[in-house]
């Protein structure tokens, strides 16, 4: 069924025909939570995709035709895909999308590129400008090894070239925070509608009883910053429940105080309790978005965040959470600190009616106007 804005402002008659295009299909994680979402809106479209692991995604996008590259076929795909991103641009012009008259590009890894029919309107949402070629390629090139080090040079300053000229067959961007919508400035030089991500924040509910430790929730990898917390938290002796894994997992075992619990995952159920029994969620990353703050205020508990990226889109100041200046030990100390001083003050209930903001409602209806808005 078309959704009835799209229908009343769409060229010509007869049904909808949707393509989704998902960079790749090996996990559950924000951007297959937004592919849901769409299938939500559109629940006849087909999703194409380099690489697929139907035992990795939820059941929602299993019930969907899903078309994958000829990267899928390559030896270890579903493990090292990223290893064949050169590939990626050829493998994405292979895509035959003849005959669909809505093309959306969920993109973070390579998906845009694509080449959408004619007549057929291409909406690409925008998860972040692939990172390993623009914000973070340093740091991407310093942690790789010898041989792909002295590759990258040459290797992604011509995906770049490719990325920024694939920008020209999007008809319309849309961001997923303000944070995103400067990086599509800056890297495709393209204006952008701002969506936030849809969080199911329904699922989650305040508690009465609040334990004394601080939470922080994320995958182990240096630009995470977890050690950010694990040393701030060594000095200031508070207790603090650390739930990830990740290649700095077993440093940051080692490196962790008596005060510090680490565990490497919990099921659902469990990480909602813990939401919503903590003192405050601990938010160290400087992210594209960030769904984890979003979740932990739906729960009716504050959070600590750096004053970069996503967060500053999602945190509100002095009503569900607050900020650290620096990633620093020092600025996250004196955070913690702030943020004891502003306990006594947060009101749950305000943090919740916040997290509101960013419903899966408001995610359609932004979707739906975008779209509307370009036939």
């Amino acid at each position: 069924m078309i959704p009835p804005p799209i229908a009343s402002a769409r060229r010509g008659a007869g049904p909808l025909r949707v393509a989704i295009i998902h960079y790749w299909l090996v996990t559950m994680r924000g951007g297959e939570r937004v592919v849901e979402r769409l299938l939500h809106l559109f629940p006849d479209a087909d999703i194409f995709t380099h690489v697929y692991d139907p035992l990795a995604v939820s059941d929602i996008i299993r019930a969907r035709p899903v078309k994958t590259s000829f990267i899928q076929k390559l030896p270890g795909a579903r493990r090292h895909y990223q290893k064949y991103l050169p590939l990626m641009p050829m493998a994405l012009e292979e895509f035959d999308l003849r005959g669909y008259d809505l093309v959306i590009s969920s993109e973070s890894g390579p998906a845009k590129g694509v080449i959408a029919a004619p007549d057929a309107l291409h909406l690409c949402y925008v998860h972040s400008p692939m990172r390993y070629l623009w914000d973070h390629y340093h740091d991407y090139r310093d942690a790789a090894g010898l041989v792909n080090r002295l590759a990258m040079p040459w290797l992604f300053h011509r995906l770049r070239t490719w990325d920024t000229a694939s920008a020209a067959r999007v008809d319309t961007f849309v961001a997923n925070s303000e944070f995103i919508a400067k990086r599509i400035e800056r890297a495709w030089r393209r204006p952008s509608t701002i969506v936030y991500p849809p969080v199911a924040t329904s699922l989650f509910h305040k508690a009465d009883v609040i334990e004394p430790h601080y939470l922080w929730v994320g995958q182990m990898t240096p630009y995470k910053r977890a050690d950010l917390a694990v040393d701030a938290f060594n000095a200031l002796g508070l207790p603090l429940l650390m739930v990830g894994t990740g290649e700095m997992a077993d440093a940051l075992r080692k490196r962790a105080g008596p005060t510090i619990r680490i565990v490497p995952r919990m099921s659902f159920a469990d990480l909602k309790q813990a939401y919503a029994t903590s003192r405050a969620l601990i938010f160290t990353p400087e992210e594209d978005f960030g769904i984890v703050p979003v979740e932990v205020m739906a729960s009716g508990r504050p959070v600590l965040a750096y004053a970069r990226g996503g967060a500053l889109s999602t945190v509100r100041a002095g009503v569900s959470g607050l900020f650290f200046a620096e990633q620093t030990v020092e600025s996250l100390i004196e955070g913690v600190e702030a943020m004891e001083r502003f306990l006594p003050e947060f009101d749950p209930d305000a943090a919740m009616a916040h997290a509101e903001r960013f419903a899966p409602e408001r995610f359609d209806r932004g979707i739906r106007d975008a779209i509307a808005a370009c036939w």
